[in-house]
C-alpha cells in the first residue's frame, strides 16, 4: 500500500456562510491523501494502474466550484466523489483551509480535515 497525495492545491472559491464571501470569493488551500496499492503499477510503470493525480485535481476542482456555506460540506463532497470514481482507493484524507476568513481580526486561515477508511501512519 501507498499514499498518494496532492498538497498546498489552491483555488479560488466561493464558500462562505455570509453572502459577501459567496460574492467576493477567497483563496483555498486543499490537500488530498488517498491510500491505494501501487505494487502493480510501479512493476509495469503503468499510470493506469494506479491513481492519477491529475483526475483527482480535475475531480476536485469540480466540487470546490460548487459554492457552500460550510467547508465542511465541501471537504465531505471531495471525499464521496473520490470514493465514487476510483474503485482502488482504501482510504481517503482530505484539508481544506480558508485563508484570511471574515472573524474580526488576523487569522491566517480556518480548516477542516476529514478522512474515511485506512491511512497508514497518517
Amino acid at each position: 500500500m501507498a499514499i498518494i497525495g496532492l498538497e498546498g492545491m489552491r483555488i479560488f472559491a466561493r464558500h462562505g456562510f455570509y453572502e459577501e464571501e459567496r460574492i467576493l470569493g477567497n483563496e483555498f488551500i486543499l490537500d488530498v491523501f488517498l491510500d491505494t496499492d501501487i505494487d502493480e503499477a510501479a512493476m509495469e510503470d503503468n499510470l493506469f494502474k494506479t491513481i492519477n493525480y491529475e483526475t483527482v485535481y480535475q475531480l476536485c476542482l469540480i466540487e470546490m466550484r460548487n459554492p457552500s456555506q460550510l467547508i465542511e460540506e465541501v471537504c465531505q463532497r471531495i471525499v464521496h466523489r473520490l470514493f465514487e470514481y476510483f474503485s482502488n482507493i482504501g482510504g481517503v484524507r482530505v484539508k481544506l483551509r480558508k485563508l484570511n476568513p471574515p472573524l474580526g481580526g488576523p487569522v491566517d486561515c480556518a480548516s477542516i480535515q476529514i478522512g474515511f477508511g485506512s491511512l497508514d501512519g497518517m
